[in-house]
């Protein structure tokens, strides 16, 4: 399982938010400090308000707005899911990261939350992710 902890300024308007996209919330790893995100079954995010994330690090908090700490990225089962996610994103209050990329076989946008964290979300071609990226562009190209 992997959990990433993210610090927050407003919870609730970040709960708001990320459901906005979807996200739903573990109500028994919530209170007025964190909430779990269930991204998936084996991926959770804790949003955890700056103060009580501080409790678990001895380094100062990032500002995420004003520099990258990290890009989280969530994957989507075709383009027209990138662009309703990202969409939706940027309706709830976020926004633009970075251009769109296509790469053909790979297509993503990417966003930044309310507090400014980079999140991008991205579509592989089911058969360029078997093979991986160079195999299949071979594939293509002697097709």
């Amino acid at each position: 399982m992997l959990f990433v902890n993210l610090a927050v300024r407003d919870l609730d308007a970040s709960i708001r938010f990320f459901r906005a996209l979807g996200f739903e919330f573990n109500p028994k790893f919530t209170d007025e400090s964190a909430t779990c995100m269930i991204v998936s079954e084996q991926a959770y995010v804790m949003l955890l308000v700056e103060p009580r994330f501080a409790d678990f690090t001895t380094k100062p908090i990032a500002d995420p707005a004003k520099s990258t700490e990290a890009l989280y990225c969530v994957s989507a089962a075709s383009r027209e899911e990138v662009d309703s996610f990202a969409d939706a994103a940027l309706a709830a209050g976020g926004t633009p990261a970075k251009e769109p990329q296509d790469f053909g076989f790979m297509y993503g946008r990417s966003f930044h939350d309310l507090d400014g964290h980079h999140w991008e979300v991205m579509w592989m071609d089911p058969q360029a992710a078997e093979q991986g990226p160079e195999e299949y562009a071979a594939q293509q190209q002697s097709a």
